[in-house]
């Protein structure tokens, strides 16, 4: 397969995040979005893990399913939470046998109960060296433009984000509602001296209060004209749909305008506003 370093190194990419549904109707969804989206020829995709791993053989079964039915690779999100070495050695070193050469490393989040999240990894760094040892990966890491919800300070963020993506291939970013804050990530970090490229992640929303529960979670605010909006569209469904639409366009513009290595679409295992957006920006063949 196709490492996303090697991509990266050719030009801007587009590129799609999926999760790993839960239920027979949620996996039918899947596959639609993931083959209406395949047209759209996209470099590559990611899925996600889920809380402390809960989704581990889902990722597992669908990251090497789509490597090996589709023209673009996939992508697995993996986490330090709930794992001991043995089982991410395991994990990593099967990844590597089915043809899969790109890894998210991600912390994971801590379990929302307040319990001991388990496992013999703590922090992304760990995994990076463990992904490292275990094969031949094109490995990403995270990085959160307003900062991590648990970092102490701005600058202490920064020194530990660019030790980070110093370790890896490329950094993917957590969502944000206005490209400074991009803008202002990318420069503080190369003030440290790291150029480790980062995607941005642009999310466009298709519920109010899952996108106010998702900002509130990650530290990422939410600006004035975009709370009034949506406070206008309310509950109507399409109304917010298309208003996700029309802030992830605009947001796509303004990235590309700073000189971006790709960006990274939320898909949310629904491809009409991916489709859309495709359409606004004139990307579509």
């Amino acid at each position: 397969m196709t490492r996303i370093a090697d991509l990266l190194a050719k030009g801007p990419t587009w590129s799609f995040e999926f999760f790993p549904p839960k239920t027979p109707e949620g996996m039918s969804s899947f596959d639609r979005a993931v083959a209406d989206l395949s047209a759209l020829e996209p470099a590559y995709v990611s899925i996600t893990y889920g809380a402390g791993g809960s989704a581990r053989d889902t990722t597992y079964d669908l990251v090497v399913r789509v490597n090996e039915e589709q023209a673009f690779p996939a992508m697995p999100h993996l986490t330090c939470v709930g794992h001991t070495r043995a089982e991410l050695v395991e994990l990593l070193e099967s990844y590597q046998a089915n043809g899969v050469d790109n890894v998210l490393a991600l912390a994971g989040d801590p379990p929302k109960d307040g319990s001991e999240a388990g496992g013999d990894f703590v922090f992304a760094t760990e995994l990076v060296e463990l992904a490292r040892e275990a094969g031949d990966f094109s490995i990403g890491v995270a990085a959160f433009p307003e900062i991590h919800p648990r970092s102490a300070d701005r600058a202490t963020d920064r020194r530990h984000l660019a030790a980070k993506l110093n370790q890896a291939d490329f950094g993917m970013s957590q969502f944000f509602w206005d490209a400074d804050h991009y803008r202002q990530m990318v420069d503080e970090l190369a003030d440290l001296g790291c150029t480790t490229p980062v995607l941005p992640g642009v999310m466009p929303f298709v519920s109010v209060a899952g996108a106010r529960r998702m900002s509130a979670m990650n530290n990422t605010q939410i600006p004035t004209w975009l709370q009034e909006r949506m406070d206008a569209v309310g509950d109507d469904p399409e109304a917010t749909r298309q208003l996700g639409v029309e802030v992830a366009t605009g947001l796509i513009v303004a990235l590309q305008d700073i000189g971006v290595p790709g960006i990274h679409l939320y898909a949310m295992n629904r491809a009409r506003s991916i489709q859309e957006i495709y359409d606004n920006l004139g990307l579509r063949r």
